[in-house]
């Protein structure tokens, strides 16, 4: 009888320690299972449209059920402009083991894909012709680790506009840096775009943004108007570039409505925030388990008309009536 009691009094005290231990064990999974995922965000510096691309990102990925702080949380990283800085970001983020990173700009992509090593996700934030950089193997099948979308300007657009504004202008000045992939991918596909279209134009080159008051200036002697490509050192150096344009009395188009808002004269530009809040979604769609490898690149090539009435009173410029009424009613009109 003893024995039978004993027995027993074993028999539950094994119950009791497994149930406990059971009990732990999944708190500890639970624990775990909850624990919010960390998305890295690498900028390359501070500049109104890679600003704009940002706050897209973040609403993206809060449409989609990540709200920072709560069910995600980000480690936003400002590199402002310094290759080194880049590294070290892009590092922080693969020792903090974040669940993805997410790059604005071409430098910041390069960057998170080299620390990334093929593992860790990398998404793309508005990055110009990615297959080109090496990032990914086609826009369709990236291949890899990374995905996103694609900042593909409307260039063709880009000139009917300028031809559209100014019929007469015989030479075009097209400027981008050299050490940017994507500024330099869009000028020299413009610049096919002007061939191909019989207009005659000269391309010049900044190593860095130290280079365009005196590129600018002598750029300003020789063409008749400018393009400005979307390209992050034309775009930091724009005002120094309007400066000079607007003494020669030269009309400067860029590819997009910040550079407009920094003294361009008008342009059709693919909205940068909706740009960042398409690859916010796919951010989300990727921490909800969507592979990156066949995931394919997402692009928003229609612009909207956006134009500068300061500028244009500086130039003595007139727009015509349609381009304006388009800005007015469908666009953005700077004052």
């Amino acid at each position: 009888m003893n024995k039978v009691k004993r027995m027993i009094a074993f028999i539950t005290a094994l119950v009791v320690f497994l149930g406990v231990a059971f009990f732990k064990t999944g708190g500890t999974q639970t624990t775990k299972t909850n624990k919010i995922p960390t998305v890295g965000i690498l900028q390359l510096q501070t500049h109104p449209a890679l600003d704009a691309i940002h706050r897209g990102v973040v609403a993206g990925l809060k449409e989609n059920g990540y709200v920072p702080g709560k069910t995600v949380k980000i480690d936003y990283q400002n590199a402002q402009g310094d290759q080194s800085n880049l590294k070290t970001m892009s590092q922080k983020f693969m020792n903090e083991n974040a669940a993805e990173t997410v790059a604005i700009a071409t430098p910041a992509a390069q960057a998170l894909s080299t620390a990334a090593k093929g593992k860790t996700p990398v998404i793309l934030a508005g990055i110009t012709d990615p297959a080109g950089s090496g990032l990914i193997k086609s826009n369709e099948k990236p291949g890899n680790n990374v995905t996103g979308t694609s900042g593909e300007s409307p260039l063709k657009s880009h000139l009917d506009l300028l031809r559209q504004l100014f019929p007469k202008a015989k030479t075009i000045g097209i400027i981008y840096t050299t050490s940017d992939h994507g500024g330099e991918y869009n000028a020299k596909k413009f610049a096919r775009i002007c061939k191909q279209e019989g207009v005659a134009y000269k391309m010049y080159t900044l190593a860095n943004t130290n280079d365009m008051q005196q590129v600018s200036e002598t750029m300003a002697s020789q063409v008749d108007a400018v393009y400005a490509p979307q390209d992050n050192g034309v775009a930091s150096a724009m005002k120094t570039l309007i400066n000079v344009t607007n003494k020669a009395k030269i009309p400067v188009i860029p590819a997009v409505d910040t550079m407009v808002k920094d003294g361009g004269l008008a342009t059709l530009s693919v909205d940068q925030y909706e740009l960042g809040k398409l690859s916010g979604e796919m951010a989300a769609k990727v921490l909800k388990g969507k592979a990156t490898s066949n995931y394919a690149i997402k692009l928003i090539t229609k612009g909207k008309m956006t134009v500068n009435l300061s500028e244009a009173k500086k130039l003595g410029y007139t727009f015509p009536d349609s381009v304006l009424k388009e800005a007015q009613t469908k666009g953005e009109v700077f004052k």
